[in-house]
């Protein structure tokens, strides 16, 4: 497969968000579709249903992103874009991060940080500026690739709640 540069979407957040899901960068079925976490056996939106107490899997899109900003919950990415040739993280080259520290800067109800997966965390923290009374949360990933089993990811993912 060639290697294709690619770019992440905007920010889906509000300035009352308390909770902020950062990922690495969009997969090819994502970028494919423009939505967060569009392949069906990411679980990234059962997870984060069982966070917030609603099936967001079964929900559109749309009525997705609306439950997210009722619940006070950002998502965006650490990776502006970068050179990959798969949807894995693995192969991930050339990364730009986004600015983090600008977006949380305007965000005064911000409790918790949470990476979603571990090159999340890795680029993820080196953009962010020094944090007093926000905890921050490395989870281990929704993808289906990481093979811990939703059960053990689920209860990590439980901490969020926190936040909420």
């Amino acid at each position: 497969m060639p290697v294709v540069r690619h770019a992440s979407f905007p920010p889906h957040v509000a300035p009352n968000t308390r909770l902020l899901i950062l990922g690495s960068l969009p997969g090819v079925r994502s970028l494919a579709e423009q939505q967060y976490y569009a392949h069906p056996t990411n679980q990234f939106w059962r997870l984060l249903g069982a966070v917030i107490g609603q099936p967001l899997a079964d929900l559109p899109y749309g009525d997705r992103l609306a439950a997210l900003r009722e619940a006070k919950v950002g998502l965006w990415d650490v990776i502006r874009s970068a050179e990959r040739n798969t949807s894995s993280d693995s192969q991930i080259r050339e990364a730009e991060a986004h600015d983090l520290a600008a977006l949380i800067a305007d965000m005064p109800d911000l409790r918790m940080i949470a990476f979603n997966g571990g090159k999340a965390a890795a680029i993820g923290r080196k953009q962010l500026p020094p944090l007093e009374g926000i905890t921050i949360v490395d989870l281990p990933s929704s993808s289906a690739a990481h093979t811990i089993g939703f059960a053990a990811k689920r209860d990590r993912w439980l901490t969020l709640r926190g936040a909420l």
